[in-house]
């Protein structure tokens, strides 16, 4: 019996030691699950942090990039804007008084050129034969061309635009096929830059005395073309009394341009000129589009009018 009572009491010792340890077990557990929460909380903090870093990394290189393109496009050039935005109707930029000092059978009979676009092309001309009997006839043909440029990003400002194209028109009326005695100078008191070119021209009809006078004020180039002969036996006009007419009506013409865009000056229009004024006709003509006005069409155009429709018309006058 007294064995049988020590077997029991050392199996309740044992049973009272694996319940300690299994409570020891379990504490160990919840202390390391306890342990194994704050660090796992660490880790995603650390994570959370990460990923913050990178989206303010990629935020900050969307504005670096916004910023390159806005300085790209203020970095873009600028053109300056062309001086004059509009032109004069062109049978009005010559007073009709001087219309009858030049051509005086025609002085009312202006026909203007065909243009699409009128406020960055225009033209118009005059011709005048006044019949002598057996003395023959006196012939006149005057013919004024505007051509107005526009400013361009592609093409440059209308100024420059302006002073090339100045430059060729001398140069054209300068080398004219058959042109004798070619003369050229300075148009003085006319616009920016100004040259007068005058030569003779024998034609079967007769021997022409032709005057050409091309002016750029700002961005506006104006060719006038006065020609005039002696028919069937009369004789020829004086060549220096033809440029000076031709230089005064040019300075009308430059005059008219002005006006038409806001300066002084009157050009063409006279109390005795029923025709519109320069200012009228500006503000009834559509505006020119950049596109159009620089474009190399007009220039083509202008180029002819001032080479070809002299000897055109005067044939057909006579």
């Amino acid at each position: 019996m007294q064995r049988r009572a020590q077997r029991d009491g050392q199996f309740d010792q044992r049973e009272q030691h694996a319940e300690r340890v299994r409570r020891a077990g379990g504490l160990n557990r919840l202390l390391a699950a306890a342990v194994a929460v704050p660090v796992m909380l660490t880790a995603a903090g650390c994570s959370s942090d990460s990923g913050s870093g990178d989206d303010a990394k990629d935020a900050g290189a969307s504005v670096g990039a916004g910023s390159g393109t806005d300085s790209a496009a203020s970095a873009a050039p600028t053109v300056q804007a062309a001086a004059y935005k509009t032109l004069p109707e062109a049978c009005a930029v010559v007073s009709k008084k001087t219309l009858t000092e030049l051509v005086p059978k025609g002085a009312a009979k202006g026909k203007e050129g065909t243009s699409s676009d009128t406020a960055a092309r225009a033209s118009c001309s005059w011709s005048s034969l006044a019949n002598n009997g057996v003395k023959g006839s006196q012939f006149r043909w005057l013919n004024v061309s505007l051509l107005r440029f526009e400013s361009d990003a592609t093409t440059g400002d209308g100024e420059s635009q302006a002073k090339t194209y100045y430059a060729k028109q001398v140069k054209d009326a300068q080398a004219v096929s058959g042109a004798k005695n070619v003369k050229s100078a300075p148009a003085a008191a006319t616009g920016d830059e100004a040259t007068s070119v005058r030569y003779d021209l024998k034609k079967s009809e007769g021997a022409f005395k032709q005057q050409t006078v091309v002016v750029r004020v700002e961005n506006v180039v104006l060719t006038l073309d006065y020609n005039g002969a002696g028919l069937a036996g009369d004789k020829a006009p004086s060549a220096e009394t033809l440029t000076k007419s031709a230089e005064k009506a040019a300075k009308e013409a430059v005059a008219a341009v002005r006006s038409a865009n806001g300066e002084g000056g009157s050009g063409g229009s006279d109390t005795s000129d029923t025709s519109p004024s320069p200012s009228k006709s500006a503000s009834s003509t559509p505006k020119a589009t950049p596109s159009k006005s620089s474009s190399a069409t007009p220039k083509a155009t202008a180029s002819k009018a001032a080479a070809a429709a002299p000897k055109a018309s005067a044939s057909a006058k006579s």
